[in-house]
């Protein structure tokens, strides 16, 4: 991963990749085992509600769905939040809503629990799915009806679908960076910027121009930020002392300046959003 940088080279001119490598990556590794536990809990406690609310991350609303929610659909009220839109692209929001339809999804909420945006809409779709089934109906449902919250640990699907769909979820943070690795991620972040040409990376870290190389941006994304480290390195006239980026630490803040929003909104499902819905 860490070859010869490439100068960096201007958004104008430049060749983005327009794939990344998936191979050799261990996907079920990043399940963690208390996440299969949690999965079964959630499950033995599905009898004990009347509606479901899934959350799900506004950044990639059709990536990492837990297959658990889909077996429920039909069977009990379910409404599906997805959180964060502050942070998510939502310039083909209606296009993201027939996507969804067609897997079955008819309550779809976007909020941003940060400014409490749209969260007040929660409560009263729900009080309507839950008062108008039959199978669930609990008598009269008020218009502020006592509501009991059954929480649960997030938990993804244990079976991952893809690489690229893994990759998706730990860049949302679902999955721990170390088991993804973080300068892998960082590496995918920076393809995914590039190809959808969110270059506000460029600007925020003062660069001098869009870079498709991770190991060019994270040597500049370190010596920025003075995240650098002394090594000894052993030579024939005996140890020298060199100062070398720490790339993990550049990789860090790369992740946690994206998931903050510093780099503006993102949808990272945009290539499955544009991909023709498969024939029945």
């Amino acid at each position: 991963m860490r070859g010869t940088p490439r100068a960096l080279c201007s958004a104008a001119r430049a060749a983005w990749r327009q794939s990344f490598p998936l191979d050799g990556r261990d996907v079920a590794r990043w399940f963690p085992g208390h996440m299969a536990k949690g999965l079964k809990k959630m499950q033995s406690s599905l009898k004990l509600v009347d509606c479901i609310i899934e959350v799900h991350d506004a950044r990639i609303p059709l990536s990492g769905r837990n297959p658990l929610f889909q077996e429920t659909l039909g069977i009990k009220p379910h409404v599906l939040v997805l959180n964060k839109m502050d942070l998510a692209d939502l310039s083909e929001q209606q296009k993201i809503i027939r996507h969804l339809e067609r897997e079955g999804l008819k309550n779809i909420i976007f909020t941003n629990c940060v400014k409490d945006e749209n969260v007040k809409q929660i409560v009263p779709v729900v009080t309507e799915l839950v008062g108008s089934s039959y199978r669930y109906h609990r008598g009269e449902v008020c218009e502020r009806p006592p509501v009991f919250l059954l929480d649960t640990p997030g938990v993804l699907a244990p079976r991952i679908g893809s690489v690229e769909t893994g990759l998706k979820l730990a860049l949302c943070g679902t999955v721990l960076d170390h088991l993804v690795g973080e300068e892998t991620l960082a590496d995918y972040l920076l393809y995914t910027l590039n190809r959808h040409q969110l270059l506000g990376y460029v600007q925020h870290y003062g660069l001098g121009g869009a870079c498709d190389d991770v190991v060019s941006v994270l040597k500049r994304v370190a010596v920025r930020l003075g995240k650098t480290q002394r090594v000894k390195v052993l030579t024939g006239t005996g140890d020298v002392n060199v100062i070398q980026p720490n790339y993990t630490a550049a990789a860090r803040d790369f992740l946690r300046t994206f998931r903050s929003g510093l780099l503006g909104p993102v949808m990272l499902d945009r290539d499955t959003l544009h991909t023709p819905p498969a024939d029945p």
